[in-house]
């Protein structure tokens, strides 16, 4: 019996004219990285992950800026990686869970891209982020508590983005393509 996920992959799926980065934003745990990575190896685009970026111009990890400098400093270098990005050649681009919700950086976002919101319940944010130090926000006596918290204040800004697509439990493939079908739907609105 043939595997639906790997069949959903392997069906050509119409391909969006994009001439603009696509920005992923949502919540840690939300797939962006990873459904990132997919996309810009199925649109022939280059993947950048801001976190990544941002550790980069630091010199030092997310964590370590978070401990040594303070949250409104990583916010404040967070906004200039990010306008550097999305000013950049076209990318498929992992924000931070937090990226979008600067008002400055929603902005530049919003006339330099077209961002896309993985949406995912409380459970797979859980579930995905357990036991991953890495993460400050979720440095806490419960992380799940914190999550919950982070979701009722963000989830409303992050309904802004141009597009949502629920990921969970599917195989990544399948939410890669839930997100090329509505750049695709989106790409012929523009058109038409």
């Amino acid at each position: 019996m043939n595997d639906p996920a790997k069949t959903l992959n392997e069906t050509p799926t119409a391909q969006p004219a994009l001439t603009q980065t696509v920005v992923l934003v949502g919540l840690m745990g939300a797939g962006k990285s990873c459904i990132g990575r997919r996309l810009a190896q199925r649109l022939n685009m280059p993947f950048v992950d801001a976190d990544a970026e941002i550790e980069h111009a630091a010199g030092c990890s997310i964590a370590e800026i978070f401990t040594k400098y303070g949250v409104s400093a990583f916010r404040d270098g967070e906004r200039r990686v990010m306008s550097r990005l999305l000013l950049g050649a076209p990318t498929i681009l992992a924000a931070g869970g937090g990226a979008f919700m600067d008002p400055e950086t929603r902005d530049l976002i919003r006339e330099h891209a077209i961002s896309v919101w993985l949406r995912a319940n409380l459970d797979t944010l859980a579930a995905r982020t357990k036991g991953r130090g890495h993460r400050p926000l979720l440095n806490t006596e419960d992380p799940r508590e914190t999550l919950a918290k982070l979701m009722e204040t963000r989830y409303p800004v992050y309904a802004e983005a141009d597009i949502t697509v629920d990921t969970g439990t599917d195989n990544p493939n399948v939410t890669c393509t839930r997100v090329i079908e509505a750049l695709v739907h989106i790409d012929a609105g523009a058109r038409s």
